[in-house]
C-alpha cells in the first residue's frame, strides 16, 4: 500500500499541498487529475524521493521498486530489444553473474531466482511490448542512435513497462504515441499486475485503464472509485449540492442580518438582535467547490467554395524512393469532417503532409481556386521562436495589424496578457500548442489538417478544442490517439494501410476491437470486401441523374392520386349494386392497372435512386 499522511510541500513560497492525505492499495490503477500547475508532476517526484517533504510522510512496502519513464533514452548503438532487456537491472544482473560464478551453491541460487522471475521469456515479453508500441521485429534489432527522441520516449516507455515495478508511475504516456499505441497501452495497463498512477488528460485511457481517480485540488488530494466519466458526474453533484446549501446559509445570514440591523437600537428586541448575532457569527459561509476553468477555441469562419474543395486522382506521394501512398482517389468537400485511421509507419502523416501540400506528388491533384490550408503538426510546437513571445509571433506574420487586435485573437485561444508577453520558453505545453493552434488557423481555412493535436491539452482544453471544431464551417481532417476527440469529431474514417487509403466500413469501436485483438490479419481483411469502384461519373451525368430521380418521384406521385380516386370510387355502395356490375368490373379493371403501374414506377425509381448512389460513391 501507499500511504501519504499529512504532506506538505512549497515551491517558491506557493503552497502545493497542505495536510494532504491518502491511501492507495496495492495492485489498484489511479488516474492523477487536476488543474496544470496543482502539482501532479511534483507528487511524482515527492513519491520518487527526488523532493524533500516540509512535511508529513510517503510510505512504500519495504524493497518496492518504483519505476518511471526516463526523459529520454540514450542514443547509443545498443539495439532496442537490448536496451528494453536492460532496463530489468536484476535479471540483466543475474544473467552477467550467472556467465562468471564457479560457487555450486551462487550459480544455484542464481538460475532459482531467474526462474522466479521468468528470465527465459523475457525476450519475447520485451519483444511483445516494442511491438505494441509500434515497433516491428527488423526496427527492434536496430540500434537506438537510428530513432528520434520522441521515439525514443517510446523506448524508455517499453523498459519501465517490462521491468514491471511494484509501483508505476507514468506521467502523460500517450503525448509520444499514436492511436494505436496508446490502445494497446490501455489493455496492457488494465492487465498491469502492480499498482499504477498514471497522470493522463486522455479521457479514453482515464475511463477504461483505471479504476479510481485521485483529484488534486485545493492542496488536498481525493481518492474516487471508478473511471473519469464517474468521477466528473460525482464533481458535478457535489458542486450543485453545496451551491444550493451555501445558498440557504446566504439567505439566512442574510435575513438574521437584516433583523440584527433593524433592531439592534430597541430596548425591546436588543437581546433576540444580541442572540441572532451570536448564531450569524457560527453560520459558517460555504463556499462551493470552483468549476473548472473555462477555456474555449475561437476558429475564424472561412467563406463557402464550391465543392470539391479538393479531389486526388490517381496520386501516389513518398519521399523520393518508392511511393510511400499510391493510387490515391479521395475527394473532401468543406463539411467533412475525416479520421485517418491506420498502424504506425502506414503514410498517416505523409496523407496529411500531401493534403497540406508540405509534400509533392504525382497524379492528378485539383485544388478549389481560392482554397487555403491550415496545418497543425505536434513537430510545429517545437518549432516556436523560444526567445519570442506569443504577441511577437503575430506581429510577424500580421505586421499590419495593430496590437490590440492581436491580443484579441490570443485570448481567443486561452492565451491572456499574461502569457501574451511571456516568452515562450517559459509557457508550458498546453499554451504553446494553443499558440500553434492559432497561427495554423489565423487566415481563416478551409481545410483544417490536425496531427495529434491534443498533445500536451488539459481535459478542459481538449473539449473546448472539440467544440471549435464542430462549430467550425470548414473541412477536417485528423490524425489522433484521442479516441474521445474522434468519436465526437469525426463522421467519415480513412483507413490507410499498404500503401492505399480507402474508407473504413466500420465504426471507431470496432477499430478499436480489431487493434486490441490477437490476430495478426491486416486491418483491411476485417472491413467488408470493397465492391469494384463504379466508373467516376461527370457533373452533368449526376445532375441527369438527379434529374430522372426526381421525374420518377412525380410519376409515382401521380399514380398514388390516381389510386386514392379510383379506391373512392370503389368505396361506393351503389357500384356494387347488380344493375351495375359492368360498372364495377371497368373500375376494378383500371384499379388494377393503377397498381401495376405503381409497381413499375417505384422500380425504375430505385433503379434511379441506386444509379445516383454508386456515382455520388464513385466521385467521393
Amino acid at each position: 500500500m501507499l500511504r501519504i499522511d499529512d504532506l506538505s510541500f512549497s515551491i517558491e513560497g506557493r503552497p502545493l499541498f497542505e495536510g494532504a492525505a491518502v491511501n492507495i492499495p496495492t495492485g489498484h490503477k489511479i488516474g492523477l487529475v487536476g488543474r496544470n500547475g496543482t502539482g501532479k508532476t511534483t507528487l511524482f517526484r515527492l513519491i520518487r524521493g527526488e523532493l524533500a517533504m516540509e512535511g508529513g510522510t510517503i510510505t512504500l512496502p519495504s524493497r518496492a521498486r518504483i519505476g518511471g519513464v526516463a526523459q529520454e533514452v540514450p542514443s547509443s548503438g545498443t539495439s532496442l530489444l537490448n536496451t528494453v532487456l536492460e532496463a530489468d537491472t536484476e535479471r540483466a544482473s543475474l544473467m552477467a553473474e550467472a556467465e562468471t560464478a564457479t560457487d555450486p551453491a551462487r550459480i544455484s541460487a542464481i538460475q532459482t531466482r531467474l526462474a522466479d522471475i521468468d528470465a527465459w521469456s523475457a525476450e519475447g515479453r520485451a519483444s511483445a511490448i516494442l511491438k505494441g508500441l509500434g515497433f516491428d521485429a527488423a526496427a527492434q534489432q536496430r540500434p537506438c542512435s537510428d530513432f528520434s527522441g520522441g521515439w525514443r520516449m517510446r523506448v524508455a516507455l517499453a523498459g519501465v513497462l517490462f521491468a514491471q515495478p511494484d509501483l508505476l508511475l507514468l506521467d502523460e504516456p500517450t503525448n509520444y504515441l499514436d492511436l494505436e499505441g496508446a490502445l494497446w497501452l490501455e489493455s496492457y495497463l488494465a492487465k498491469y499486475p502492480h499498482t499504477v498512477i498514471i497522470i493522463s488528460h486522455d479521457r479514453g485511457l482515464l475511463n477504461r485503464a483505471v479504476d479510481h481517480i485521485l483529484h488534486l485540488e485545493d492542496r488536498k488530494l481525493t481518492l474516487y472509485a471508478g473511471g473519469y466519466d464517474n468521477f466528473a458526474r460525482t464533481r458535478a453533484e457535489q458542486r450543485a449540492v453545496l451551491a444550493a446549501e451555501a445558498q440557504k446559509v446566504a439567505t439566512r445570514r442574510a435575513h438574521m442580518q437584516k433583523f440584527v440591523d433593524r433592531f439592534r437600537a430597541q430596548a425591546t428586541k436588543a437581546k433576540q438582535a444580541q442572540s441572532r448575532l451570536k448564531m450569524l457569527e457560527k453560520l459558517t459561509p460555504i463556499t462551493p467547490p470552483a468549476e473548472a476553468a473555462r477555456h474555449v477555441f475561437t476558429f475564424p469562419a472561412p467563406e463557402e467554395l464550391s465543392p470539391p474543395i479538393l479531389r486526388l486522382e490517381g496520386v501516389s506521394v513518398g519521399y523520393g524512393g518508392p511511393p510511400v501512398l499510391r493510387g490515391l482517389d479521395l475527394r473532401i468537400d468543406q463539411d467533412d469532417r475525416i479520421a485517418l485511421l491506420g498502424r504506425n509507419g502506414e503514410g498517416k502523416s505523409t496523407l496529411s503532409k500531401l493534403l497540406a501540400e508540405k509534400l509533392k506528388g504525382n497524379g492528378e491533384v485539383t485544388r478549389a481556386g481560392k482554397l487555403r490550408v491550415g496545418y497543425f503538426a505536434q513537430h510545429q510546437v517545437d518549432e516556436l521562436e523560444l526567445d519570442e513571445t506569443p504577441l511577437q509571433h503575430l506581429q510577424r506574420v500580421r505586421p499590419g495589424e495593430a496590437p490590440p487586435r492581436l491580443r484579441a485573437r490570443l485570448a481567443g485561444f486561452g492565451l491572456m496578457a499574461d502569457q501574451a508577453d511571456t516568452v515562450v520558453a517559459r509557457l508550458s505545453g498546453g499554451q504553446k500548442a494553443r499558440l500553434s493552434l492559432l497561427l495554423a488557423t489565423l487566415d481563416a481555412p478551409h481545410m483544417l489538417i490536425l496531427d495529434e493535436p491534443t498533445n500536451h491539452l488539459d481535459i478542459e482544453s481538449r473539449e473546448a478544442l472539440v467544440e471549435a471544431l464542430t462549430a467550425y464551417s470548414g473541412a477536417v481532417v485528423l490524425v489522433s490517439h484521442d479516441m474521445h476527440l474522434l468519436s465526437l469529431v469525426a463522421d467519415r474514417l480513412w483507413l490507410v494501410s499498404g500503401g492505399h487509403v480507402t474508407p473504413y466500413d466500420g465504426d471507431l469501436e470496432s477499430y478499436r476491437a480489431f487493434l486490441l485483438s490477437s490476430e495478426s490479419k491486416p486491418a483491411r481483411e476485417k472491413t467488408k470486401p470493397a465492391a469494384p469502384k463504379p466508373k467516376r461519373a461527370s457533373r452533368d451525368e449526376i445532375a441527369a441523374l438527379r434529374s430522372e430521380l426526381r421525374k420518377c418521384e412525380g410519376r409515382i406521385a401521380k399514380l398514388e392520386e390516381m389510386r386514392d380516386r379510383l379506391a373512392k370510387k370503389l368505396a361506393d355502395p351503389e357500384l356494387y349494386e347488380d344493375t351495375r356490375a359492368g360498372d364495377l368490373r371497368v373500375w376494378q379493371g383500371k384499379y388494377a392497372e393503377v397498381m401495376d403501374a405503381m409497381d413499375r414506377a417505384e422500380s425504375m425509381w430505385m433503379a434511379a435512386q441506386e444509379a445516383l448512389d454508386s456515382a455520388l460513391e464513385g466521385a467521393a
